[in-house]
């Protein structure tokens, strides 16, 4: 007895264009070489002698000369037609003797013996071949709708029907304020009659907005196993297509479904792909506008108790167009923000029920380690942490695995075979000392987790890892000035040690202007501007991009009021350090040797006394 293997995957269905391609290739192969093949008639070469004997036995009805060949049509006492050709013979005698027997010459043989045939085969047979591909195009539809999947000219939006194993709030962590906020809509699913019973309507459409990796569509899908709905899912990008009027029909499949399937959820990721604000410009999308006309209409059509929620998640809210945004159409906007401290905490462990860990894990400390991960980046250090384990031949994933897949994350892998020369050895680890030593003599500074010399895949020779011991969301000036003298700490160490500066601050100076103009444009923390906004900031989500909103005088002086800002902060970082020179020498010293110390160590030969004199 054969045993079917359940593993197997069944073959997904061919595309319909594929069995097009293959009609269009018949019919050519058809057209070009099988039919004229089949009616061309068979021509038999014979004699010039042979050709004159059936003139005078008056056999011949047709001749055709041609400069090389003569060609002839004979027929029997049957009536059937017989096709020769010989070859041509100077004869002047040969038109007066085709006269006398009375055949006619100089017409073109006939190319189509059989009639019937040959409707047969023009026209039958790609009937026939085209009557095949469309109970193929019936079979790929049939399978397609009985996945879930919406019809071929409509939506291709995938649903997704909660089962067993269906998200649940308790899979999503670290947005307790939208979860609550989407509680509601979970109430209103499963206990409509409540809602009808006092007039209330539910919001039609429900927009998720937050940076990406958060978890918005995670949060879709948990709303829809929490409520026990359908889940239809489908990519902003899947409406807009080549074809105009395509993503308008698949708007309207879409809802079509839905309703049918009501009640139910619609998700729709990165809409601002077909939600952006229309204008009247040249470089208008129809497309994308009759996609969004036809999404808006849609919208207005059904009811607020009709039981079909649309969710939607975007990462740029300020680019939707307001009709979108407007009450009984998205009548909400639900932030998934990064998660803070304790958000951290609770995606660290959610994650770690995956994995098989060590019973002593501080979560606490990976969770300050971390400070603006999200969702997505947070499962990412806990896989790699586990595949680091396995490398190192354990069973488990530690601490050290977790706080080793954080540094991955922040600086990239440790290149073992990246040799540095002596002298360069000794630039980074006074490099980096200074970075620490500035930051430890400073008051409100984040702690010193981990000082390293040994270079990483993302270019970075060494790094100092701080740590804050509690979350913080605001910063005062003097934390930002502090964090500026942090970052010069590393330049000032190498001009005051070796009278010379390298390329190793690059990404310090970047840092450090990043923090001296926002200071100065958009913390109103400039003595010159005071209260004074000076640059937009757009895409808050994707990074941020800053724009000035000023006039290129005051440009100028936003440009000398930073360069300002960053001298100071270079000044205090050289100040610092000619106080404390004698420890600069000692821990650059300890580093150079061990290549990596932990912020234990670092304090407690900061704390001891001075081996060297200043």
């Amino acid at each position: 007895m054969i045993k079917q293997d359940r593993n197997r995957k069944p073959k997904p269905p061919k595309p319909i264009l594929f069995y097009y391609g293959i009609a269009f290739l018949v019919v050519l192969l058809l057209n070009w070489i099988i039919f004229p093949y089949l009616m061309k008639p068979k021509v038999e070469e014979v004699s010039y002698s042979f050709f004159l004997d059936k003139i005078e036995n008056n056999e011949v009805t047709n001749v055709e000369m041609e400069e090389n060949q003569i060609l002839f049509i004979t027929k029997d006492s049957m009536g059937i037609p017989y096709y020769y050709k010989t070859g041509y013979v100077n004869d002047p005698e040969l038109v007066s003797l085709l006269r006398a027997h009375n055949v006619e010459f100089g017409g073109v043989i006939p190319r189509q013996p059989n009639y019937f045939l040959s409707l047969i085969l023009s026209y039958g047979i790609p009937l026939l071949i085209f009557w095949w591909i469309g109970r193929k195009m019936s079979k790929v539809l049939g399978d397609k709708m009985g996945q879930g999947g919406l019809s071929l000219g409509g939506s291709a939006g995938k649903i997704y029907v909660p089962t067993g194993d269906k998200k649940t709030f308790k899979d999503v962590a670290g947005q307790e304020e939208a979860k609550e906020a989407l509680r509601e809509i979970i109430d209103y699913l499963s206990h409509p009659d409540r809602y009808s019973e006092i007039g209330a309507r539910c919001p039609k459409g429900v927009l998720l907005v937050g940076p990406p990796g958060t978890g918005k569509t995670l949060m879709a899908k948990a709303v829809a196993g929490e409520a026990n709905v359908p889940f239809f899912s489908i990519a902003g990008s899947e409406f807009v297509e080549m074809f105009v009027g395509r993503g308008a029909a698949r708007v309207r499949d879409l809802f079509d479904q839905a309703k049918k399937k009501a009640p139910c959820i619609v998700f729709i990721d990165e809409i601002d792909t077909i939600g952006k604000k229309r204008d009247a410009g040249i470089n208008t999308n129809d497309e994308r506008e009759q996609t969004l006309n036809q999404l808006l209409t849609e919208m207005d059509g059904f009811d607020g108790d009709s039981g079909v929620i649309i969710l939607a998640a975007t990462n740029r809210p300020e680019t939707l167009d307001p009709a979108l945004l407007r009450p009984g159409r998205f009548d909400r906007q639900v932030p998934v923000e990064l998660p803070d401290l304790q958000g951290r905490i609770a995606i660290f462990k959610v994650h770690a029920k995956n994995y098989k860990m060590d019973t002593h894990i501080d979560y606490h400390l990976l969770a300050r380690a971390t400070a603006g991960a999200s969702g997505a980046e947070i499962a990412n250090i806990v896989n790699e942490a586990s595949l680091r384990a396995v490398r190192m031949g354990r069973t488990s994933v530690s601490q050290e695995d977790l706080e080793e897949s954080i540094e991955v994350v922040i600086a990239g892998h440790q290149k073992k075979n990246a040799i540095l020369s002596p002298e360069e050895k000794k630039i980074v680890a006074y490099h980096e000392i200074g970075h620490a030593l500035v930051a430890a003599k400073q008051t409100k500074s984040a702690p010193i987790h981990k000082i390293t010399i040994i270079p990483r895949t993302s270019g970075a020779l060494g790094y100092t890892m701080q740590v804050e011991e509690t979350e913080k969301s605001l910063m005062t000036k003097t934390d930002a000035f502090n964090k500026m003298v942090t970052f010069c700490g590393g330049r000032a160490a190498e001009e005051i040690i070796f009278g010379e500066i390298t390329t190793g601050a690059a990404n310090d100076i970047e840092r450090v202007t990043k923090i001296a103009r926002a200071m100065v444009t958009r913390f109103g923390m400039s003595d010159t501007f005071g209260m004074m906004a000076l640059e937009t900031n757009t895409n808050m989500y994707l990074g941020g991009d800053s724009t000035l909103i000023c006039s290129s005088k005051t440009s100028e002086l936003v440009d000398r009021e930073v360069q300002n800002l960053i001298q100071a902060a270079y000044q205090k970082a050289k100040q610092l350090l000619m106080e404390n020179k004698g420890k600069l020498h000692e821990l650059a010293e300890f580093l150079y040797n061990e290549e990596t110390i932990t912020g234990e160590q670092f304090m407690e030969i900061l704390n001891s006394e001075n081996k060297y004199t200043a």
